[in-house]
């Protein structure tokens, strides 16, 4: 896993992707995600939506938490409301807004109504963070120990959650060894061989693959949507105009970073919400169409000349060989409309941050939460959340969808975030290893990895 050492045992409302695989593994919400990033049950064995898609029923399996208490709705109900509360002031607390009431209907029975329909809701219940604890553990699927920087995760058996024994459980299952590594070396060691997967690969270190020799049948891609881009956090001198601010992102040749970073099929966008999702009523376009890119140049130059001082702007990027790529790219984009840059390293003062996060689920909300003034990635648009808040309660669809188009709109000519394209995410898998797919949510849950291939 790549990440840092003791990311596996993070804690709280925004998890690294190494404690979102432990919480998944170790505390079931009331669905999870198979391998190919589908819900399946979880603590609910099995559930119906009602006709007008605003309330779920959920029946939940007969089993125990890890204190031996049986699992009940009532103690599911609260475990759900805490849940939800730990997450309330982040963007997926406003993916989860359509929630009216959690209720307890029978012994096993948990009713959860909505405000409105969510057509992405059992998606939102099968996050990681939505795993349900009491008294601070979670009922499984897996047991952890850990010993020093290692995360042991074994299956629990069957019999032990409530569902019906299975012969030969032992032979069938394997035990994990989770470790959070540097990717040089979580790289160097899966091509010795003492790592079966490498998993959380990102932008900054695809380009290590080639470097290291790692056969290309190795490399998983994940067909996600998301962020990838860069927040301005600067608010002063020449970034306090938003037309100044345009200049920056029109400056870039997005088709020469994707060149640059080698990942065949990426997808450049200068569109805050990717193109082409579900929701999308096509009122919203690429930017500055028609102009080539050195018309776009020219017309960002002019902006730059017209400021009296020399502009120089400090960008926040990981480390890593891909990040070095995209740094040149923009250094040469933005030195060619007479801006200096600075790199900076991630947590430093900046007045741009790299953003770099996969969608949750495929809809235009996601996006907009993730660049409201709760998520506070950076300048923000208090108009714009009023459209998307708008959106959220809107009951017809068109409206709806004109809502967040306007919010869109809104956002795109405050110009607080500037994208370059869809985020980037890869795993490595070994012939001996088996229950990793390639999935749109570049979710990997350690369950299905600790099951032998028949």
């Amino acid at each position: 896993m790549i990440g840092d050492p003791g990311s596996p045992f993070s804690s709280g409302p925004r998890l690294p992707v190494a404690a979102q695989l432990v919480r998944s593994a170790t505390a079931e919400g009331l669905v999870a995600f198979d391998d190919q990033g589908r819900v399946i049950p979880a603590l609910a064995d099995r559930w119906i939506v009602t006709d007008d898609g605003l309330s779920y029923i959920f029946r939940l399996r007969d089993g125990r938490w890890a204190d031996g208490t049986p699992i009940t709705a009532d103690n599911a109900r609260t475990a759900l409301n805490e849940a939800i509360a730990r997450v309330r002031a982040t963007a997926l607390g406003l993916d989860l807004a359509p929630i009216d009431d959690v209720r307890t209907m029978a012994g096993r029975v948990i009713e959860i109504r909505l405000k409105r329909q969510a057509p992405d809701f059992l998606q939102l219940l099968a996050q990681p963070e939505l795993g349900l604890l009491r008294r601070g553990k979670g009922a499984g699927p897996m047991r952890l120990t850990r010993q020093k920087q290692s995360a042991f995760l074994v299956a629990i058996p069957p019999e032990d959650r409530g569902l019906p024994q299975q012969s030969d459980w032992d032979g069938r299952m394997r035990k994990l060894r989770l470790v959070a590594l540097p990717a040089a070396e979580a790289i160097t060691r899966f091509n010795a061989g003492d790592a079966d997967m490498v998993l959380g690969g990102r932008f900054e270190d695809f380009p290590r693959l080639d470097a290291a020799g790692v056969s290309r049948g190795a490399i998983r891609l994940d067909p996600v949507a998301g962020l990838f881009g860069l927040s301005i956090v600067g608010t002063q001198g020449f970034l306090s105009l938003p037309e100044n601010r345009e200049a920056l992102s029109m400056a870039i040749d997005r088709d020469a970073i994707g060149n640059a970073l080698g990942v065949g099929g990426w997808t450049a966008t200068t569109r805050l919400v990717n193109p082409g999702l579900a929701d999308d009523n096509g009122t919203v376009g690429e930017r500055w169409p028609g102009r080539s890119m050195a018309e776009r140049q020219v017309q960002a130059r002019a902006r730059v000349a017209r400021w009296e001082r020399p502009v120089q702007l400090r960008v926040a990027l990981p480390a890593g060989p891909g990040a070095d790529q995209l740094f040149a790219r923009l250094e040469a984009d933005w030195d060619a409309i007479g801006i200096k840059v600075l790199r900076v390293a991630e947590g430093s003062n900046a007045d741009l941050v790299m953003v770099d996060t996969v969608a949750r689920y495929p809809r235009a909300d996601w996006f907009l939460n993730q660049l409201s003034c709760i998520a506070a990635r950076g300048l923000c648009d208090s108009a714009a959340d009023r459209l998307a808040g708008q959106a959220r309660v809107e009951p017809d669809a068109t409206k709806r969808a004109e809502l967040r188009a306007e919010a869109e709109a809104k956002l795109t000519i405050a110009n607080g975030y500037i994208p370059l394209g869809v985020p980037i995410r890869w795993s490595l898998v070994s012939g001996r290893s088996s229950g990793l797919s390639p999935n749109p949510w570049s979710i990997h849950p350690l369950m299905p990895m600790a099951m032998r291939t028949r």
